[in-house]
């Protein structure tokens, strides 16, 4: 059963019950099943994205046998390609499993984090009440926020209106004239499981996408028992995908496989193009100008077979205004609809949990990285003393699983606890100098990828056009630098003493 109030002080305080705040409380109380661990979340359940984005024909892009924890296999899944629902049950069985259900107070919003430096402690104020805690971990992910576009007219529209990660389940879209904006990894999935339903659909495009062909299929359910009676099968398997998975990063990363390797992935998509897009003044305007995988790859079978149905309207442009009944093109056309469905993505590059962190100067997060977010590998911050992120600058993926991310950076943060016990350490905080190496270390490699150097603008460039959402390398150099805390690149304050460890 989950805490019915608020401690007054904890330990480890956890942000976010998601795919990073479930592995982080976790890994802490496999190393200690007694561990002071606590997890606040603003939501009702566990679950984090696959909790919230409930629209039509979610699933995941990456297959089972990489997209869940290596220490809580699941050899029930039914899709190579695990559905919304498979996986949040596998979340929420997952929490149960280990401990942190119990552990994790709902409807737990946070508000403000200050450090007090007197104390060594955070000062933490929650929708729930107030709480200090020794160490905070925010694990809120970067795909937690969504974003609508910044134009005029939204609050006169008199039909209905959401965000795909908001998706209004009470309205019936059958037989409306629906319009989507956007046409990214969510749009991909809602418009197919959608299109039968309505009576026409305006679909805006601002971008065109690459978009390859999905290899999903069900698990047979000898397969399942298979893995059932035996486990190393399984992981077999999963090895095998994550190594496939790891050579599709070179093509990504390295100018000579870039040459040679994108070109072979462009004529793959091309083909799908051709193939199930005959008009030719359609199948153009459906044709990315920019290098592929420079923006994420979408992977669908039935999306173009979707977009090109007779009732369906694809415009090339983005949406500048909405009217009473309507939405209005860049050329000054007018759509009249009964339903807006924004699939507009979320804000990675400026998570709005970093206006709520505030560290020893008094300064948020969100004013210290002003608007290009930095981390020592991700995960710490100079001037903030025992906080810890999960899924923070720079460990973002194109071509494999976050949750190998997740589980180093947990590796990462229980190992510097473990440092703070041992050697009755008060606090750490990342040096200022170790931070900018890593920077300056990341820079370079980013700047010869097709992220930064394919020809397109995305999600992965922030505001100062700087790329501070990649991994620009394998995913086991990551792994090998964070296997353990590396001491040296902090400040160490020793237990009651305020001096240098």
């Amino acid at each position: 059963m989950s805490p019915a109030t608020l401690p007054e002080h904890v330990r480890t305080l956890i942000v976010g019950a998601g795919f990073g705040g479930i592995g982080m409380a976790a890994t802490l109380l496999r190393d200690d099943p007694a561990a002071d661990v606590l997890v606040v979340e603003r939501g009702d359940d566990v679950g984090g994205t696959w909790r919230v984005n409930t629209y039509p024909g979610a699933a995941c892009d990456v297959p089972s046998a990489l997209y869940s924890y290596s220490f809580a296999p699941e050899p029930g899944w039914e899709r190579a390609h695990g559905t919304q629902a498979e996986i949040y049950a596998y979340l929420r069985r997952v929490a149960r499993e280990q401990g942190v259900m119990q552990r994790t107070m709902f409807g737990c919003e946070l508000r403000n984090a200050q450090w007090d430096g007197e104390r060594a402690q955070w000062a933490v104020s929650t929708s729930r009440g107030d709480l200090t805690a020794d160490v905070l971990v925010a694990a809120t992910g970067a795909l937690s926020t969504p974003t609508l576009p910044k134009v005029p007219g939204l609050e006169m529209f008199r039909g209905n209106m959401f965000h795909s990660a908001e998706w209004d389940h009470d309205h019936d879209l059958t037989g409306e004239r629906v319009a989507v904006i956007g046409t990214g990894a969510s749009a991909i999935q809602f418009v197919p499981a959608i299109v039968d339903k309505v009576e026409h659909l305006t679909l805006f495009q601002r971008t065109a996408s690459w978009v390859m062909p999905k290899r999903d299929h069900g698990i047979a359910s000898s397969v399942r028992s298979l893995y059932r009676r035996f486990p190393w099968v399984q992981k077999a398997i999963r090895g095998a995908v994550y190594g496939q998975k790891e050579m599709y990063v070179v093509g990504m990363t390295k100018p000579f496989a870039r040459k040679y390797a994108l070109p072979l992935f462009e004529k793959r998509a091309r083909s799908v193009l051709r193939k199930q897009v005959s008009n030719p003044e359609l199948r153009a305007r459906l044709t990315p100008d920019f290098a592929i995988t420079c923006k994420r790859i979408l992977l669908s079978n039935d999306w173009f077979p979707a977009i090109t149905r007779r009732e369906v309207d694809v415009v090339s442009s983005a949406l500048t205004s909405v009217t009473e009944n309507g939405v209005v093109d860049a050329a000054g056309n007018e759509y009249r609809v009964d339903t807006i469905i924004f699939g507009t993505g979320f804000m990675p590059s400026e998570p709005p949990v970093a206006q709520h962190i505030r560290g020893e100067d008094g300064r948020s997060l969100a004013e210290v990285w002003n608007g290009s977010p930095s981390a020592h590998l991700g995960i710490s911050v100079n001037g903030f003393p025992n906080m810890f992120l999960m899924y923070g600058p720079n460990t973002n993926l194109g071509h494999s699983s976050i949750v190998y991310m997740l589980e180093s950076q947990a590796a990462y943060i229980a190992a510097a606890l473990r440092a703070m016990r041992t050697r009755r350490l008060d606090a750490v905080e990342v040096r200022a100098d170790a931070q900018r190496r890593f920077a300056e270390e990341l820079d370079p490699l980013l700047a010869g990828t097709v992220w930064n150097a394919g020809g397109c603008s995305s999600w992965y460039l922030d505001s100062t056009g700087r790329n501070s959402v990649m991994w620009p390398t394998f995913t086991w150099h990551y792994r090998n630098r964070t296997k353990e805390f590396d001491a040296e690149n902090y400040e160490l304050w020793a237990a009651n003493t305020g001096a240098r460890a």
